[in-house]
């Protein structure tokens, strides 16, 4: 896919004071914001507006020719969505009243002290960012097609939720903002973090990094890196994975296992958009953009084990929860098929044809390691196959081995917890048990006597003759 051309748009400085016009980009330069351009000239505003737009414009209201309140209505009538910042030598409260009536941001009075200038400008290029992320939202997500598909080719799924998601994804990878990726092991956060930096456009590389296990120095050392000389044994400058993934994307897999010191630093690399490599005193701008991915759910992390929860807030602007395979259970067909032709070809085998009773039994177990452990049952089951009709042995055995949906499972017999406490006294007998028993597996497996048999652990002729003795009977 060719990556799109990143721009943003312009702070506008309108203002016929030369020298403050150009004092005020030099301060807003300073403090990393840019873009900027200047007008000296009031009248030529809105033309330039409409080839360029702004993020914000700052206008003065006593100005020749064109004064900013008469330019004031005109912008918020032709473009709404501009916040606009009146900065004058006026301080009449009439006056910064009407302009707040037709739609100003802001109202500052000149001499403007710089952090009150500075902090207007990023309040204002905040709010404009977040109008245009909720634009973006509404188009993607109110539409019924998946515009860069392509991107989520190696996603294989059928599932609406899945298609939900990647509909959010579309509208929110280009935006600056971390995205948190969370969902159980093995459901494919991975391939999630690959496709929204391939939809982001960035130029730079996607730079994976596990942050489990790894103590606050190695974290430190590995994404900020190091001056030569910083600590014994650093005899080299080494830069950092934030480096590598300059204009790019930094995935930090396993974000819920970051230990506390590590988090902050985190939070401030968010927050600053900067970092100190080790060693050294001046800080490097990054221009890499962050996603995270966990299988914890952190929002009860924050409660138990003590995640920040101004990192939380801060990493998830943008969160995905993917659903496990047993909430998307019309992907099982598709994966199975999809697994057995890729390991077919990588083989160089025929690909084998399933029966059709598999695909009840898979869809009757809770698949704990999800997609993952479908494509490794899949593997072992095609290591033993030798031609013809897929053999679902090997399947069988690992479901009962993992699913406990065999009646040789130990059961818990307290009065609370046991397999009949919704049965009244005295305890059914073994007849009723095993009617119990039929009724459940036939239930699970959705009334497939084969798949039924095979829960029960006997044959499907002896399940047959007990369900058409029932049946004979008038019990069923």
């Amino acid at each position: 896919m060719p990556h799109k051309q990143r721009y943003t748009a312009p702070v506008v400085l309108v203002d016929d004071e030369e020298e403050l016009l150009f004092s005020s980009m030099v301060l807003l330069r300073n403090h990393d914001i840019s873009p900027v351009v200047t007008y000296p000239d009031s009248r030529e505003l809105i033309g330039q507006l409409e080839i360029h737009g702004a993020s914000v414009i700052l206008l003065d209201l006593m100005m020749p020719n064109l004064t900013g309140r008469e330019l004031l209505p005109q912008i918020r009538r032709f473009f709404p969505d501009i916040p606009v910042i009146i900065m004058t030598a006026v301080h009449d409260l009439d006056t910064a009243v009407s302009c707040m009536k037709e739609g100003a941001f802001d109202y500052l009075v000149k001499p403007v002290d710089e952090n009150r200038f500075i902090s207007s400008v990023q309040r204002a290029m905040e709010r404009h960012h977040l109008q245009l992320e909720i634009g973006r939202l509404k188009h993607h997500l109110l539409s019924d097609r998946v515009e860069h598909n392509p991107a989520f080719s190696e996603i294989i799924t059928q599932s609406r939720k899945m298609h939900a998601i990647f509909k959010y994804i579309e509208a929110v990878a280009d935006a600056e903002e971390p995205v948190l990726i969370m969902g159980e092991t093995g459901v494919g956060k991975e391939l999630m973090v690959e496709a929204t930096h391939r939809l982001s456009g960035r130029e730079g590389p996607l730079v994976a990094v596990n942050v489990a296990g790894i103590d606050d120095n190695m974290f430190s050392d590995t994404l900020f890196g190091h001056r030569r000389g910083a600590f014994s044994g650093a005899d080299q400058h080494r830069e950092g994975m934030i480096a590598t993934a300059k204009n790019g994307t930094l995935f930090l897999d396993e974000i819920g296992d970051l230990g506390q010191a590590s988090q902050v630093k985190l939070l401030r690399l968010l927050q600053e958009k900067k970092y100190y490599p080790l060693g050294s005193d001046l800080p490097i701008k990054t221009s890499a953009r962050v996603i995270c991915a966990t299988n914890r759910n952190l929002a009860q992390a924050m409660e138990t084990s003590g995640f920040r929860a101004d990192l939380y807030f801060r990493l998830a602007a943008h969160h995905v929860l993917i659903p496990p395979l047993r909430e998307r259970k019309e992907d099982i067909k598709l994966l199975l098929n999809h697994f057995l032709a890729e390991i077919s070809e990588t083989r160089k085998h025929p690909v084998p044809t399933p029966p059709p009773e598999i695909f009840k039994l898979l869809e009757s177990y809770h698949f704990p390691g999800n997609i993952r452990e479908l494509k490794g049952m899949t593997m072992d089951a095609m290591a033993h196959h030798e031609g013809g009709m897929l053999s679902m042995d090997l399947f069988k055995r690992h479901i009962f081995s993992k699913s406990g949906l065999t009646v040789a499972e130990p059961q818990r017999h307290d009065s609370d917890e046991g397999i009949f406490r919704d049965h009244p006294d005295p305890l059914p007998t073994i007849q009723t048990a095993t009617d119990l028993l039929i009724q459940e597996a036939l239930r699970r497996s959705g009334n497939n006597q084969g798949i039924a048999a095979a829960l029960l652990g006997i044959t499907r002729q002896t399940l047959n003759r007990r369900v058409q003795t029932k049946k004979k009977d008038g019990l069923i």
